[in-house]
């Protein structure tokens, strides 16, 4: 018994970084049927460290002693079933025998680890199912802190974890890396996931919090498992963590010392974390390696011609719209328009940048976004970025009364309280001036 920290902080710690580990390995033990209850066990497993721990100290090993504990319950519930069943119940009584043979938390914990990250995110799940398992029995977020993050009820989330682990049960999901080519179409999901979890910490489409951090840092750490695993490092695993490490560089330069956003042109570049660029470069450096070109690289791209730039008039706007030419061609949302017409207004004047934002603004339809970000041709009628645009250029070319209205205009449309906030402050200052 050797660790001096104590019991509660040993257990918090162990639950956050290491829980998706031994439900990893409990699930590979007890087949995907039973994925709800390794998560149960291991859960189960921690409460009782918080209570043995806390009189006898902790273990040298707390895995291993949470592992050897969860299985003890795992095997506690499986032999009540097959009691309860009877001498028919034949699954359970194979898997209480392999699992009673083990006595050591198994070897080759990363893969497993993976083998759970494909099983969540497993394309016959729903999405928004995707991204809470993943977070709940990957990440060891509890259901509170999904709900918190998501804005979303927590009987919300705990019905919607129900029901995908039914999903995974009644379907035989199966619980292993694809390979061949099966590969690129299920790593497709899971990279979808992280970049949802990624974005969902980095601009927050609703609640107060400007940023959410600990959504962000969950991101980059399942991006970095894919990207050390032979099976799964591939040239867009990288570009995605190339991506996810460049924005979450500006991080320390996105929130003012009242709490307030702070814009990326308006951004303190000293406070820009040196290092997560550096490996966003080396990432993005280790992407160009493939022949495909996707939508990630082209995003990576794009944040890395930012990273490198020493400011705002020393970026090259030039090479950012080609960019976006490119990133239109495989993507042509209006979200990907709205940030092509910016780009083109920082290199060609505001004049020209306000005139293609007047033309995504005629083709609207009244129709209202229905998530984060609008995908589908009109929905950017009720999109705040697009008024904050218009307000962006209308305020560059001294129209100040304008750009006043449109940044009011969109404060009442955004849902994020911290951007309602800085829109609204945005409005107010050009007011005062006009």
């Amino acid at each position: 018994m050797t660790s001096e920290r104590g019991p509660e902080l040993e257990v918090e710690t162990f639950f956050r970084h290491q829980q998706g580990r031994v439900v990893a390995s409990l699930t590979r033990l007890l087949g995907p049927k039973h994925l709800a209850l390794a998560e149960e066990s291991v859960q189960e497993a921690c409460l009782r460290a918080l209570r043995s721990w806390a009189m006898r100290g902790v273990p040298d090993d707390p895995a291993a002693w949470i592992f050897l504990a969860a299985r003890n319950h795992a095997l506690d519930v499986l032999r009540k079933q097959a009691r309860h069943r009877g001498a028919g119940a034949g699954l359970e009584s194979e898997v209480t025998r392999t699992l009673s043979a083990v006595e050591s938390p198994p070897a080759a914990q990363q893969d497993d680890v993976l083998r759970l990250i494909f099983t969540c995110c497993h394309p016959e799940l729903p999405r928004s199912g995707r991204v809470a398992l993943t977070l709940r029995v990957v990440g060891g977020f509890t259901t509170e802190e999904i709900a918190h993050s998501f804005l979303l009820a927590e009987t919300a989330v705990a019905q919607r974890l129900v029901r995908v682990k039914r999903r995974i049960a009644t379907r035989g999901l199966p619980y292993r890396v694809p390979t061949g080519a099966e590969l690129p179409g299920r790593l497709d999901a899971v990279l979808d996931v992280i970049y949802l979890i990624f974005n969902e910490g980095y601009a927050p489409h609703g609640g107060e919090a400007p940023l959410r951090i600990e959504l962000m840092e969950e991101a980059l750490r399942l991006g970095e498992m894919l990207t050390r695993s032979a099976a799964t490092e591939t040239p867009v695993a990288h570009a995605l963590l190339a991506l996810l490490w460049l924005q979450s560089s500006r991080t320390p330069a996105r929130v003012d010392a009242a709490g307030g956003l702070v814009p990326l042109l308006s951004q303190d570049r000293s406070l820009w974390d040196r290092a997560r660029i550096a490996r966003g470069l080396s990432h993005l450096s280790r992407a160009a390696a493939g022949a495909v070109v996707s939508e990630f690289h082209l995003q990576a791209g794009i944040a890395a011609a930012h990273a490198i730039a020493e400011s705002p008039d020393q970026t090259d706007w030039g090479a950012i719209v080609e960019l976006y030419d490119q990133l239109l061609a495989l993507n042509g949302s209006p979200v990907v328009r709205l940030n092509r017409a910016m780009a083109i207004s920082m290199r060609d004047g505001a004049e020209v940048g306000l005139a293609l934002l007047d033309q995504l603004e005629r083709g609207r339809t009244g129709r209202v976004s229905t998530g984060p970000e609008p995908t589908g041709g009109g929905r950017l009628a009720r999109y705040h970025l697009l008024a904050a645009a218009r307000a962006d250029n209308l305020a560059r070319l001294g129209r100040t009364e304008e750009a006043a209205a449109e940044y009011a205009r969109a404060a009442d449309l955004a849902r994020n309280g911290a951007e309602r906030r800085f829109l609204r402050s945005r409005a107010s200052s050009l007011r005062s001036v006009g």
